[in-house]
């Protein structure tokens, strides 16, 4: 209890950070390994690139004063005519920057669309397991979150079906590609079937995709918004993990009746993003950065994964299921036997030093579900950290078993 115990509102009542807290153990020990954070490599944040631009765009009074000054809702349009070139239409995305808005994150892509959609007890139809930063924020919305099952192509479109028949959702929520946390990608036809579900019954699809860019193998897939015919698919990215986290730069894409709410929730929240990421991410793209850095980053996250896959097929205890990402920051592991991974993460992190995320709270079923599963990020740990944190830990869950 506390002396404001009687004034928080509904949705402060339900902001709590204590699952995070469980599932999300910071790393303070020197010789700690994290296989926990979905941060980028610090290899992999262009720096020199922004060092140069940076000091360009101040010793040019008109782009300067631009990044410092005031913005616009929408973004700078040099910014959003970039995203509609350069990232979507190769993707199969045709969008006018009219139809794009320069977000503060992925997150705040999320909120500004619960603002505009969600009421009390509407139900949100989530994959199992999902990420878990969205769930606080449709929890904090008093959304209803029903899970849909997952195989290794995805949500499961036939009980994506049978869910929307019988909860008659608002949104059904989905990361399509590299999946946080499994790293599972949805597969082609199942996109267009989600499109196609979204158009029969009325519901909107939140299509978050910050991972599509980080593909290091594979055959690169449609977004779900390329089959969007009936405008029910609103898109959003991030360039978190392809320019800097410490930018707080996301987009979203939706329709001229969606992106006129979206606008006006967005001014009511900040009135715009940050002008000086926006500048600097604009000119990173125009001078010519990106395809090079692209490059760059994925070959260091194919090493990783490699790294990684090798690893735990090596040092984990046999029984072990993991999946096999073609792309994107993490692979998601199942244990053998009835390890509790919540459990076990309390114990790694003091006598290992080594941390992950336990399973539990990707899932909104509660109860045992992910009881035994955990989200093993590669992306910011080098390979040969991975090849020693991922010996030790093995060898610990097997003195569990």
């Amino acid at each position: 209890m506390t002396q404001f115990s009687k004034r928080w509102s509904d949705p402060a009542l339900v902001a709590t950070c204590d699952v995070m807290d469980r599932l999300f153990q910071p790393m303070t020990a020197a010789d700690g390994i994290a296989f926990s954070i979905g941060s980028p490599a610090v290899e992999a944040l262009p720096v020199d690139a922004l060092r140069e631009i940076s000091q360009d765009v101040f010793r040019r009074d008109g782009r300067g004063i631009e990044a410092l000054a005031y913005g616009t809702k929408m973004g700078i349009r040099d910014l959003r005519e970039i995203i509609a070139s350069d990232l979507l239409a190769p993707k199969g995305v045709h969008t006018s920057a009219d139809n794009i808005l320069i977000t503060a994150g992925g997150l705040e892509t999320m909120k500004l669309l619960c603002d505009i959609f969600l009421d009390p007890g509407d139900v949100i139809l989530v994959e199992s397991p999902t990420f878990v930063h969205c769930v606080m924020i449709f929890q904090i919305f008093n959304a209803v979150c029903i899970p849909c099952q997952m195989d290794d192509d995805g949500l499961v479109m036939e009980d994506v079906e049978a869910k929307i028949q019988k909860y008659h959702p608002k949104m059904i929520y989905t990361v399509p590609t590299f999946q946080n946390p499994t790293g599972v990608t949805l597969s082609q036809d199942r996109r267009q079937k989600l499109a196609e579900l979204a158009a029969k019954y009325d519901v909107i699809v939140i299509e978050d995709d910050p991972y599509r860019d980080i593909r290091f193998q594979g055959k690169d897939l449609l977004p779900i918004k390329t089959f969007d015919e009936a405008g029910k698919v609103v898109l959003a990215n991030s360039f978190s993990k392809i320019f800097s986290p410490g930018s707080r730069l996301g987009y979203v894409v939706a329709p001229d009746d969606i992106m006129e709410k979206i606008a006006y929730a967005k001014v009511a929240t900040n009135s715009h993003s940050s002008k000086i990421s926006e500048v600097l991410a604009a000119e990173f793209f125009k001078r010519g950065y990106f395809p090079d850095h692209l490059k760059k980053i994925c070959a260091i996250y194919r090493q990783r994964c490699a790294a990684m896959m090798e690893a735990l097929d090596a040092y984990f205890p046999e029984g072990t299921k993991h999946t096999h990402p073609d792309g994107g920051l993490f692979t998601w592991a199942e244990l053998p036997g009835d390890i509790d991974t919540t459990e076990l993460l309390k114990e790694t992190m003091d006598k290992l030093h080594i941390s992950f995320v336990a399973g539990r709270g990707f899932y909104v079923e509660g109860g045992d579900a992910g009881k035994n599963c955990m989200r093993i990020s590669f992306g910011a740990v080098p390979p040969d950290k991975i090849y020693t944190g991922i010996k030790r830990l093995g060898d610990y869950i097997k003195t569990k078993l």
